[in-house]
């Protein structure tokens, strides 16, 4: 069953980097295209690129999370620091994407219609909220190796 779950996040992980790679293709694509052929300004195809490699740096940076820490077989023996680790920079990751797309969207609101600027503002909102969340999680979970020790941790392994 092991390898049946490790097998699915290697698929996802590759059908992430496939679309992923995809966007970057088809972004500076269709910005080019719209912008000469006269359908859209140049500037709004460029800020439309940018949201599209945001969102295709994000996947791949899941792809990338999934095959260091859910594919490799011997997941099992990690120790807390490394699951902490991990997870950060994980949601590191979305964090920075979010105040991008919220910055990318910020300009196009300013730009066509200012009250339009509400659904950026909560955007950065929702990314600080997640970048507090993960400073919680990172003080609880240090205190919490801190009180455990890697002794005890090295100890509890080696009696199952």
């Amino acid at each position: 069953m092991s390898f049946l779950i490790r097998l699915v996040f290697a698929l996802g992980a590759c059908a992430l980097m496939a679309v992923a790679s995809v966007l970057l293709v088809y972004a500076p694509y269709t910005a080019l295209r719209g912008s000469l052929a006269g359908e859209e300004a140049l500037e709004t195809g460029l800020l439309g690129i940018v949201g599209y490699i945001i969102v295709a740096i994000a996947l791949f940076d899941v792809a990338k999370y999934f095959f260091e820490e859910e594919v490799p077989a011997r997941r099992e023996k990690r120790t807390p620091a490394d699951a902490r680790r991990g997870l950060t920079k994980f949601i590191s990751t979305i964090v920075i994407a979010v105040f991008l797309e919220a910055l990318v969207l910020a300009f196009e609101a300013t730009r066509n219609e200012a009250s339009d600027v509400i659904y950026p503002v909560f955007m950065m909102g929702a990314g600080c909220a997640i970048l507090v969340s993960l400073g919680v999680f990172q003080r609880l979970s240090a205190a919490a190796e801190r009180d455990i020790g890697p002794e005890r941790e090295a100890r509890n392994s080696a009696e199952t």
